[in-house]
């Protein structure tokens, strides 16, 4: 059942990409993928190229895929070893999900990027 999902999502992918992201398998492993995911405008991250790997399940689509940063990236979502804390890869996920809508779940969480410090530091301003 994965191989079949697998390859309709890579065939999806390749027809309708979606904005700013890429992903596709590292050689003949379906089930290892490497993704592009390209800064959005007027984000911190705006002309960055980052990288990122998807290690499908062998029962995918029923559990999510592991999806980390291999690109240094600084994020409160995301820790030193690329891990990405998002919902829809942990305890939201269903099986409706496909790659392409994590990658632009992913990409958004990179454009509403709030750094917390400064936030905290800009409210505190004055007292």
């Amino acid at each position: 059942m994965a191989l079949k999902r697998i390859h309709k999502e890579l065939l999806d992918l390749t027809r309708d990409p979606p904005a700013q992201c890429s992903a596709g398998p590292l050689g003949d492993d379906m089930l290892h993928w490497q993704a592009t995911i390209m800064g959005p405008k007027d984000s911190p991250y705006q002309g960055g190229v980052f990288f990122l790997t998807i290690q499908f399940p062998s029962d995918y689509p029923f559990k999510p895929p592991k999806v980390a940063f291999t690109t240094r990236i600084y994020h409160p979502n995301i820790n030193r070893n690329g891990s990405i804390c998002l919902d829809i890869l942990r305890s939201e996920w269903s099986p409706a999900l496909t790659v392409s809508k994590v990658l632009l779940s992913i990409c958004s969480m990179l454009y509403f990027f709030i750094d917390l410090e400064l936030e905290n530091k800009t409210r505190t301003m004055g007292r």
